[in-house]
């Protein structure tokens, strides 16, 4: 079993022991997986709003595969540093058990199991804001909750708040195996839509499974070439023309650029993503694209659908916290199917103690 070095004592007060050690996850300068390291630091103080949270289970994102690398350089000037990352301990989506809360908490108390966005959840503890977690529901296990918020969150406001659907309109969702694909497929058929989903060979099975009526094997077909238009495109990966999206796109649907992977160095997908939004108010579609917002609301809502079961996270391979690197070199060699979790306390290892 997984256990901290010496786990925090303290139960409502910021102020973490100084004598209070956790292994975690370690990244010192810009570059690939191999700049990780764990180590064991001192487990982090919280203010007044935040919760401490005993991290169960953490989930694999694009966004920290960005910050490892620095890259686009856009990411440096965004302020995470210039020459090497300010943040050196990695990691967004948590779930696990509050072991402290600040003195102005009033939305958790010790022992609450909570899911959703920290600072540093690479690690056996991390600091979270208050208004950045929600009770972690009971039909969810901690690696389901772990890997829901960061693409959870983004396929829901994607779909809702910038793509505006309607029940009975059809979908595209691009990149429908991934993490945030998986969720748009998901929630899209909630919302009453007709799904398409674009995966390779390998995971069409699985795209099928989460509820997509059509899939698109783009190693074998165009979607950019069939006869299908779609009211709303969800493109996950950024890696398309604007030509190619609009060639698909009905005479007034909405395509949502949700992924900037593709790109130069400097900017990445960017510069796609400001194309799309520069053309969009001369032509009758709509061209558009978004950040996700960290909010409690939007957490809630997908909190509340998970614990419905008409969300179930798609889980692709588990990773104990040594082999974090691995984990990220999957998703960057696009090797992995779903959200790969991040396995800090083994809860099977602790019912069998």
């Amino acid at each position: 079993m997984t256990t901290a070095t010496s786990r925090p004592s303290h139960t409502s007060t910021g102020d973490s022991p100084r004598d209070s050690t956790m292994r975690a996850i370690v990244q010192r300068a810009y570059g690939s997986a191999g700049t990780l390291s764990l180590q064991t630091v001192a487990c982090p103080a919280i203010s007044d709003t935040e919760v401490l949270v005993e991290v169960h289970a953490a989930g694999v994102d694009r966004g920290t595969w960005h910050l490892m690398t620095g890259m686009p350089y856009l990411v440096r000037l965004a302020g995470f540093g210039l020459t090497k990352p300010n943040r050196l301990n990695p990691g967004f989506d948590v779930a696990g058990r509050v072991a402290a809360v600040g003195s102005a908490v009033t939305r958790f108390a010790v022992g609450d199991e909570v899911f959703g966005i920290a600072r540093a959840s690479y690690a056996e503890y991390a600091a979270a804001s208050q208004d950045k977690l929600v009770l972690k529901p009971r039909q969810a296990t901690f690696e389901q909750a772990a890997v829901s918020t960061v693409s959870g969150i983004t396929a829901l406001q994607a779909l809702m708040d910038v793509g505006k659907l309607r029940p009975g309109q059809s979908v595209l969702v691009i990149g429908a195996s991934g993490g945030v694909g998986t969720f748009a497929v998901q929630i899209a058929k909630v919302l009453g839509a007709h799904v398409t989903g674009v995966a390779s060979t390998a995971k069409l099975d699985m795209v099928r499974a989460l509820g997509a009526e059509h899939v698109i094997d783009y190693t074998r077909d165009d979607f950019a070439t069939g006869d299908s238009r779609y009211d709303l495109i969800i493109d996950t990966g950024g890696r398309n023309s604007l030509g190619r999206l609009r060639r698909v796109l009905s005479e007034r649907g909405t395509l949502v650029i949700v992924g900037g992977e593709g790109g130069d160095r400097l900017t990445g997908g960017i510069g796609l993503q400001l194309r799309a939004k520069l053309l969009s108010p001369f032509v009758k579609q709509r061209l558009t694209t978004f950040i996700s917002k960290e909010q409690r609301s939007s957490i809630e809502k997908l909190a509340e659908l998970i614990a419905s079961g008409e969300v179930v996270p798609a889980i692709g391979q588990r990773f104990p916290l040594e082999d974090t690197a691995q984990a990220i070199r999957r998703l960057e060699a696009g090797q992995a199917s779903g959200k790969s979790v991040i396995v800090v306390r083994d809860q099977s290892a602790e019912a069998a103690h």
